[in-house]
């Protein structure tokens, strides 16, 4: 057992992981969008490499769960890849769509408020919530949204305002839902130590 208990433990210190070095990929990604899209202009490969960014979250997820490589730095690489990825995406659509704005701010607040709300869970309850359907769907439609106004270039303005706010609704009701969720999980977590 303390064998097993060691093995987990040097597990979560690793630093050079598969997962982690693909993390650390996503995020060198990030100025080759900035660059595709703003200066070379070249849309299609802009929406190639957020693709290629999307799969490989799931692929190294997948890789740290199949082949127990979760480690203490992944769980902080892996929603900062996530999210610079995000936020600069919807900073350099704003100066064609001024309206991606609100996704951007939302994704600020939203990822601040979890952020906090997320580390006093883990505080009373020593458990890290993970992703629910809700959030997955949000990260979808964020996702959508993003590559259809980079290769839509010139998308009439009403599909456009439709689309931004289908996406900042959906996000809206996620952090709602993750918000109840934490507070449930602050709340019922007196009980638990209690029994």
């Amino acid at each position: 057992m303390t064998t097993l208990h060691h093995h987990e433990a040097t597990q979560k210190e690793k630093v050079l992981t598969i997962p982690n070095l693909l993390s650390v990929v996503r995020i060198l990604m990030v100025p080759l969008i900035v660059w595709l899209y703003c200066t070379k202009q070249a849309y299609g490969w802009t929406v190639v490499v957020l693709l290629l960014s999307g799969a490989t979250d799931i692929i190294d997820g997948w890789i740290a769960r199949k082949f127990n490589m979760i480690s203490d730095l992944g769980k902080v690489l892996d929603p900062v890849a996530d999210k610079l990825t995000q936020g600069v995406t919807l900073l350099i659509l704003i100066t064609r769509f001024p309206l991606m704005l609100l996704p951007l701010i939302l994704l600020l607040v939203k990822e601040t408020i979890m952020a906090i709300t997320g580390l006093i869970v883990i505080k009373k309850t020593g458990h890290v919530l993970g992703a629910v359907w809700h959030g997955k769907v949000t990260t979808f439609l964020l996702y959508a949204n993003m590559m259809i106004h980079i290769l839509w270039y010139d998308i009439a303005l009403l599909w456009s305002n439709a689309l931004i706010i289908l996406c900042v609704v959906f996000m809206l009701l996620s952090l709602v839902l993750y918000m109840i969720r934490n507070i449930n999980a602050i709340h019922a977590a007196p009980r638990q130590r209690e029994k």
